[in-house]
């Protein structure tokens, strides 16, 4: 409709552009010959001036109709640029539009992947916090959690749901940055001890909480706060309540028992990530293999393990040992630990004692153990490791103090 009525305008001022030309051309003409000289009589000399005057009516005509031609003509120039900015303006929405459709994949790119694996081997991915979309909520204990969008929603909705049951959590954390994951190692050291710490605390920058998507949670009690780690594994029928539903909102149980020479920690029934994926969720906690079997990081492979007839340590001893050597191989990237097994109390003697004092000065300690591994090296080897071998008998030292936990000391001999 605006194009037609700049057309109509154009052609209204065309029409009268050549009616002004054609009055000012007829009485200028018109004033030069009543001023001039009066012509002589004669049919003759008033034909030749009629004559004359005939040819430049008609030039000026001509300059009328010429000069409307060219104001149609610019009319209509002016009518095509006005339809080409229309057109260009269409062209720039469209092309608007289409950087838009095209920024969309990039966008798209820069979200977050819910299966990425962070661990002891795998770093969180560049570019990661830039992309990550979060939520800060604050616990019954007063503390500010900050968590992953989609896997607080769906935290929500696993609460609600454990509330049915009669089961009550929060949040104890969720995301933290690699200062924050610092200070818990320097925590749990202290209060622990380093051997405790490094196999229940990631290292900074290796931590799969820097995800967002891991969320520790703790129990509440009779209306009371259940926050310590030895506090909260006295209620295993609770946490198998909890563990029952994971997987509904789309959550898996992250460090599982006996798996802890693939996950490199032990295990953790508090500990919990989000995959985002129901489906993907469920399949992993029904085959019951760790993030890392499920994604093919490792071949997950079950341990063969034999405490033998100890006469110095109870089975749980023995049984925490292991854990800390389990927890140590699974930094041994693309090995595949097949046999665990205790030595015998031989080992146990004064002069292992002096050497692994002499080995970790500061440690005091009034135990020693040795166990033997079985394991396979991976085919492309990398260090110490002859590639695609079964190492056979491969020793493990340990020390403790009485009242402090195991650690691993040395092996290899």
């Amino acid at each position: 409709m605006n194009k037609k009525l700049k057309k109509l305008t154009a052609i209204l001022l065309t029409v009268c552009l050549a009616f002004a030309l054609c009055a000012c051309s007829s009485g200028g003409s018109g004033t030069s010959q009543g001023t001039g000289q009066a012509q002589p009589a004669g049919g003759g000399q008033t034909t030749e001036a009629v004559q004359e005057t005939v040819p430049a009516a008609d030039h000026q005509a001509q300059q009328a109709e010429t000069a409307a031609q060219t104001a149609e003509a610019g009319a209509e120039a002016a009518n095509t640029a006005a339809e080409a900015a229309d057109t260009a303006v269409s062209q720039t929405s469209s092309t608007s539009a289409a950087a838009s459709d095209t920024a969309s994949p990039a966008q798209q790119s820069e979200k977050i992947d819910y299966l990425a694996l962070v661990n002891k081997q795998n770093p969180l991915p560049d570019g990661w916090e830039e992309a990550l979309e979060t939520v800060h909520m604050t616990n019954s204990i007063g503390d500010d959690v900050e968590v992953e969008k989609k896997a607080y929603d769906a935290y929500l909705l696993l609460k609600e749901d454990l509330e049915k049951e009669g089961v009550y959590v929060d949040l104890d954390s969720a995301r933290r940055s690699v200062a924050e994951q610092q200070r818990i190692m320097d925590d749990f050291t202290e209060k622990y001890g380093a051997d405790y710490a490094l196999k229940t605390v990631a290292q900074p920058g290796y931590s799969e909480h820097h995800t967002g998507l891991a969320l520790d949670l703790y129990l509440i009690i009779d209306g009371k706060d259940v926050v310590e780690n030895e506090d909260m594994i006295q209620y295993p029928e609770i946490w198998e309540t909890i563990h029952s539903k994971l997987a509904d909102y789309g959550f898996i149980l992250r460090y599982l028992q006996d798996k802890e020479h693939i996950t490199g920690y032990g295990y953790e029934p508090w500990h919990i990530r989000y995959v985002d994926d129901v489906n993907i969720a469920k399949e992993i906690m029904d085959s019951g293999v760790t993030l890392e079997g499920w994604l093919g990081a490792v071949n997950e492979t079950d341990v063969d393990i034999n405490y033998g007839n100890s006469e110095t340590f109870i089975p749980e001893e023995l049984a925490e040992a292991a854990i800390q050597i389990k927890c140590t191989f699974a930094g041994w990237k693309g090995c595949e630990l097949h046999n665990l097994r205790y030595a015998g109390d031989e080992a146990d003697n004064e002069e292992n004692l002096q050497w692994l004092n002499t080995l970790n000065q500061e440690a005091g300690y009034t135990h020693a153990a040795e166990f033997l591994t079985d394991f396979h090296s991976p085919v492309e080897a990398e260090g110490a490791w002859e590639p695609d071998h079964e190492y056979k008998d491969y020793q493990w030292w340990l020390g403790r103090t009485d009242d402090g936990g195991w650690e691993v000391v040395t092996w290899g001999y």
